[in-house]
């Protein structure tokens, strides 16, 4: 080392995070190039899942909106409005008004006001749609324009300032403001990267929970799943993380939202049932309200979960219980499925599908999770049985029996059902099998494989101690704990 060559120092825990929240930042930058609007957000969404109208469902519009803030509102009300052309005039109206009233997004409001209008063309054939939604608001586009602008540079000097002074905590609280304005402008893009900044800022862990929290609400609106997940696991690793406390209710269902996204119900579900009801509150609903953990924790435990897990840890769960209190006639499907009145369940599932469907995030796994529910009501129905008449099963299911028979072929097929078909007389046979038989196969079986591992292992001492063979690990080096060199070792004896 020369003399004016300085050492090294070790890398601090802070700079390492903050290593990876530049890398985080740079990846906003390489995926949204451009700031998206809602519209293009729903459209996006829209394009993903399969194209479909909903024509029956119950949903008051009304009551609907008072359960979510910001743009999770907002969201929500415009997939219902492309889904629903029955709902469709009313939750545009409904997005619209929240849309001027809270927000600077003029461009959202200016898209919303021109296809509700052609909505109201097409749907009333009424020619004079000013008359009932009013004349678009000019004078509050340019005022608004014109006071977003003001306070965006307001806000950037102010942060300019407080960085040449190197104030921390201003410097922290000016990233959150400037982020919260992009909110209000519709440019979730900046947004999400004003959040991501403030981290280099933080002074204690609260301020890394805000800091999380705020990342973790724009990544839900955008759909960035990684994103979620990745500052979810930040927070959780928090020295002061509270598995009971508001913040980890929060972390639990945004969680929750990300493993659903990702087709893993049963995890899902677990991270739902985390949820405590008494820490619901406004800033929760910015991206989930307690109907949804009970909708989504109570379908995902359905479709996953075994029929003592259901019991459990759903139905005689006391912190879940609140939860499906707000929605009774999950509550009743649940009920109904353990009790084995699989036709009166599924019946209340039909009954709330077009409602599902019209959910912005469960929308695309409504039809797997009605399957896999079913199949698992099939399953569990003909368990204890060693035959069963099709005719009576079908009547169970409330569907005919060729209907039965096909959905039950599947189940055996996927080796989900162990039984045959008497497709002549209509019955299903389980198969018969010797428990005895079996016990005493795998028996020899775990005794051949243990005393294979057992010469694998004696040939492996026996070459260590006289350092005549090495044996290359899967990863590098020479190690003598490899489970591959055990395996090729155990394949040599069988040879």
């Amino acid at each position: 080392m020369s003399s004016n060559s300085l050492p090294i120092q070790p890398a601090e825990p802070m700079q390492l995070d903050l290593r990876n929240d530049l890398n985080d930042e740079q990846s906003v930058s390489n995926n949204l190039s451009t700031p998206p609007t809602s519209m293009e957000l729903n459209s996006e969404f829209n394009q993903a899942s399969s194209s479909y109208t909903v024509e029956n469902s119950t949903i008051d519009i009304e009551q609907y909106a008072l359960n979510y803030n910001g743009w999770n509102k907002i969201l929500r009300l415009l997939f219902i409005a492309e889904h629903s052309q029955t709902l469709k005039i009313e939750a545009l109206r409904n997005v619209l008004n929240y849309v001027k009233e809270q927000t600077y997004n003029t461009s959202m409001y200016t898209k919303i006001y021109f296809t509700l209008q052609s909505t109201i063309e097409k749907q009333l054939g009424e020619k004079n749609v000013e008359s009932i939604i009013g004349a678009i608001d000019q004078q509050w586009i340019e005022m608004k324009n014109k006071r977003a602008q003001l306070k965006l540079e307001k806000l950037d000097n102010d942060l300019k300032s407080f960085k040449s002074h190197s104030i921390k905590e201003s410097i922290r609280r000016g990233h959150n403001d400037l982020g919260d304005h992009h909110m209000d402008m519709g440019d979730l893009h900046n947004a999400l990267k004003c959040y991501i900044r403030s981290r280099d800022y933080c002074t204690n862990n609260n301020h890394v929970f805000t800091m999380c929290l705020n990342a973790i609400r724009v990544s839900i609106y955008l759909k960035n799943w990684s994103f979620v997940s990745s500052y979810v696991m930040k927070a959780e690793n928090n020295p002061e993380y509270d598995p009971n406390s508001p913040i980890a209710t929060k972390l639990n269902s945004a969680m929750g939202l990300s493993i659903l996204a990702g087709r893993k119900y049963e995890m899902a579900a677990r991270s739902f049932l985390q949820c405590n009801f008494d820490h619901f509150n406004n800033d929760a609903s910015e991206f989930i309200s307690v109907n949804n953990v009970a909708t989504y924790g109570a379908l995902c435990a359905l479709a996953s979960f075994t029929r003592d897990q259901l019991y459990r840890l759903v139905i005689t769960s006391n912190t879940f219980k609140l939860f499906l209190e707000t929605e009774p006639q999950l509550r009743e499907a649940l009920q109904k499925f353990y009790d084995s009145k699989y036709a009166n369940c599924l019946s209340i599932l039909d009954d709330l599908k077009d409602n599902f469907l019209l959910d912005l995030y469960l929308a695309p796994h409504v039809k797997t999770l009605y399957t896999s529910i079913r199949n698992r009501a099939l399953i569990q129905y003909f368990s204890p049985y060693i035959s069963a008449e099709m005719n009576k099963m079908a009547t169970a299911f409330n569907t005919n029996v060729k209907s039965l028979e096909e959905e039950v072929m599947r189940l055996i097929l996927d080796g989900q059902i162990h039984a045959r078909i008497d497709s002549h007389n209509k019955i299903l046979y389980a198969k018969d099998i010797d428990p005895r038989t079996v016990t005493f196969e795998k028996a020899i079986q775990i005794g051949k494989e243990c005393s294979l591992r057992s010469k694998a292992l004696l040939l492996r001492q026996a070459v260590i101690k006289h350092g005549s063979i090495n044996i290359r690990s899967h990863n590098h080096g020479y190690h003598g704990g490899s489970s591959r060199a055990m395996d090729m070792e155990m394949m040599m004896f069988q040879g």
